[in-house]
């Protein structure tokens, strides 16, 4: 392979819904390409993207696969991502290093919540975008409206290169308006017959072309002035308007095609390689510093790393894109990100699980080295001297938990090393040791993403695992006034424990006035503030404690003890040990003995006075609560709306958004344990959904009664 320089390469992601055909383009591509003799399919489990054991035995993309084409003296480095919603966070990966999208659409479905998603993503990345049409051979295939549909949910910057003359099962030609050209294929595909368009075709093309020369027109003043003044502009002219019209995301070009027939990819990778822009053409990346780094072959070398595997007989392989400079194999460069040196003594250029070792890669270009020493997805590594860092990929929220577990307690470091190598690989597996819940937390984008990871843990390091529910991190609060006392004594010969303490306990809210009367049956305390702590708690909200003593019954220096025994109780509360939150306490009064009072007999002094108080106080457990946002179908919106409202959900609003209904609600976390799995059941995979914590709530009474009987169980077993 030759060396290409920024201005011959072109990084494209190949996004698409599942089944929407991602796996077998990129096989008719690089058959195309002469990098394979003969193309596999995804059902005999023998193409060069879907390789891993885990996607042979489900049957579907699971990691990103990088490849490159070489075709009409340009590099194209392609990345094919999964197309599950589960595993999105290959998209933001792919689309961080490359600079463009190629959205697939099944000709059959239409436009699918999971290519919104997908577009809704690139839009955030202000990434060119190209649809392509794929599986028009298919017997429900329908170009026209497929289409509409286009246009209903991405407007009218929608435009069609090409439409075909038959759409379903007698797919066989195509008008491309861009080259005014017909193009045929045999059954078998392959080269097309190009000819003239047809007598009865040409009114529609020409129509088509005008619309196709205004959109590319509307991209460069020196094209509209030539488009109004004769009318027309060449091919090169409207490859050029259509490529800047794609930097700026104004126009979104559409191709047809049918890749596991072979008709139409050719032509796909000669507009891609004609008209998508090249490395050099788009804006330039920046570092976390702000400075922009532009794909300078003679830059400063800087290479960032976006991707770790570890893949059959190989190990790890770390995927990397050369920011700026040329990298030769052997080079030494610093860890800029973790510290350390590094060297790449070899370099691959890569398709798939076919690696080709090469001398050289310039600044824009995608490629690969092995067994590298201390090197994480994410990394950036420098030529010395240079200090560019680069952090550019930003990851989806998690919307699926499981706490995890080995079966075998005695395994259990062995499954945090491999739960942290398996976070390389796929940043968006999120672990968390959760000591408030004493448990491990295993986080991603729903249950097939989870269950792939317990496949690969159980298949490939034969280590058995249990995913269980995870605790839900409950809060425990106040909501009236109590008053308790509590006396520690303790005597076991020599010096003994002695503590009393008295104190009030009320409901916290930011702005209430300070502490003054307070009247329990008969009895009216009134309290003179000597000293107040506000306690900002880890886990939210607020203790405040107020320093009442009069008269030197307790010590002062015994207040930090005491403080210390509260907090004990706010760490573990007393209806269900979670977390305790916006509690104000008044110390008003105490005894102290001049021998036998310490600092551990007022910390117990004081926790137990609290937790009777708390106990006393109307104790309330709040729930987290998140904002929850849904896109369906219109046609399985009321089947939505029905599980939410059955989860204990508020409806919040509704709307139609490009044809998508978008559901907001506010549900409590408890209920959304196994809400992807039940989502995917009720809307057949078609629905998506996203949270985002929102507040703690009350628990309703019945759901609290179940709570504490639950809780007083495990503290009788225990």
């Amino acid at each position: 392979m030759r060396i290409y320089n920024s201005n011959e390469i072109k990084n494209i992601a190949l996004l698409g819904s599942k089944g929407s055909g991602k796996t077998t383009l990129a096989e008719a591509m690089i058959y195309e390409c002469g990098v394979i003799k003969r193309r596999g399919t995804v059902d005999a489990g023998n193409t060069v993207s879907d390789y891993f054991p885990v996607e042979k035995e489900y049957g579907y993309s699971v990691f990103s696969t990088v490849f490159n084409a070489e075709f009409n003296n340009k590099k194209l480095n392609i990345i094919d991502c999964p197309g599950a919603d589960d595993f999105i966070g290959n998209a933001y990966t792919a689309l961080g290093v490359t600079d463009l999208g190629l959205i697939l659409i099944d000709s059959e479905y239409g436009v699918e919540v999971g290519t919104e998603n997908i577009f809704r993503t690139t839009a955030q990345l202000k990434k060119p975008v190209v649809f392509a049409l794929n599986q028009m051979d298919g017997e429900k295939a329908d170009y026209d409206n497929v289409m509409e549909q286009m246009y209903e949910h991405f407007g009218k910057k929608v435009v069609p290169i090409q439409y075909p003359l038959e759409s379903g099962p007698g797919f066989r030609s195509i008008i491309d308006v861009l080259i005014m050209k017909k193009l045929e294929w045999k059954p078998e595909g392959g080269a097309p017959t190009i000819s003239e368009i047809p007598a009865d075709q040409l009114e529609r093309a020409q129509e088509m072309n005008k619309t196709l020369i205004e959109a590319a027109a509307e991209n460069d003043e020196t094209l509209m002035e030539k488009f109004f003044e004769q009318g027309v502009l060449t091919e090169d002219e409207m490859r050029e308007g259509i490529r800047k019209g794609l930097v700026d995301r104004s126009i979104y070009p559409v191709v047809v095609l049918s890749a596991a027939k072979d008709m139409g990819v050719r032509r796909l990778m000669e507009f891609l390689g004609n008209v998508c822009p090249f490395v050099d053409e788009m804006p330039a990346p920046t570092t976390i510093a702000g400075e922009e780094v532009k794909p300078d072959a003679e830059g400063p070398l800087s290479v960032f790393f976006f991707k770790t595997s570890v893949e059959p007989h190989i190990g790890e392989v770390s995927y990397f894109k050369v920011m700026s400079g040329t990298l030769n194999a052997g080079a030494d460069l610093e860890n800029v990100s973790r510290g350390g040196k590094e060297r790449l003594a070899q370099i691959y250029t890569v398709c798939g699980q076919i690696r080709n070792s090469i001398d050289t890669l310039k600044a824009g270009d995608i490629g690969a080295a092995v067994k590298l020493k201390d090197v994480r997805t994410g990394n950036t590594l420098d030529q010395k001297g240079c200090d560019y860092q680069f952090d550019f990929i930003k990851y989806p929220q998690p919307k699926y938990q499981r706490a995890i577990k080995p079966q075998n307690e005695a395994d259990a470091e062995k499954l945090a090393g491999i739960l942290t190598r398996m976070h390389e690989e796929d940043p968006t597996w999120v672990v968390e040791l959760s000591k408030e819940l004493k448990q491990t937390i295993i986080k991603g984008q729903g249950e097939f993403h989870l269950r792939t990871l317990k496949w690969r843990i159980e298949n490939n390091e034969k280590l058995p695992i249990e995913f269980v529910e995870c605790r839900i991190p409950y809060r425990e609060t106040i909501t009236k006034a109590s008053r308790a006392d509590y006396r520690h004594k303790k005597q076991s010969g020599g010096s003994g424990q002695f503590g009393e303490v008295h104190l009030i306990v009320e409901p916290y809210t930011e702005g209430m006035p300070e502490p003054d009367t307070y009247k329990f049956g008969n009895q009216e305390f009134k309290l003179n503030v000597r000293d107040k702590q506000e306690i900002p708690l880890e886990w939210g909200g607020k203790l405040v404690v107020y320093n009442c003593i009069v008269g030197g019954a307790i010590d002062a220096r015994f207040i930090p003890a005491i403080v210390k025994g509260l907090m004990d109780r706010m760490e573990q509360g007393p209806l269900t040990g979670s977390y305790a939150r916006d509690v104000r306490v008044m110390i008003y009064d105490g005894k102290m003995h001049p021998v036998d009072s310490n600092e551990i007999s007022f910390r117990l002094a004081g926790r137990n006075a609290f937790s009777e108080a708390f106990r006393n106080a109307n104790p309330k457990i709040l729930e987290p609560v998140y904002d929850v946002e849904v896109l369906t179908p219109a046609d399985t919106m009321g089947d939505v709306m029905s599980d939410l409202q059955g989860r204990r959900a508020i409806i919040m609003g509704m709307n139609s958004e490009n044809g998508i209904e978008k559901l907001n609600a506010r549900v409590p976390l408890k209920e959304m344990s196994s809400y992807s799995t039940s989502l995917s059941s009720i809307t057949g995979g078609r629905s998506s959904f996203s949270m985002e914590f929102n507040s703690y709530e009350l628990v309703p009474s019945d759901v609290q009664d179940k709570l504490l009987k639950e809780y007083a169980a495990t503290q009788t077993e225990d």
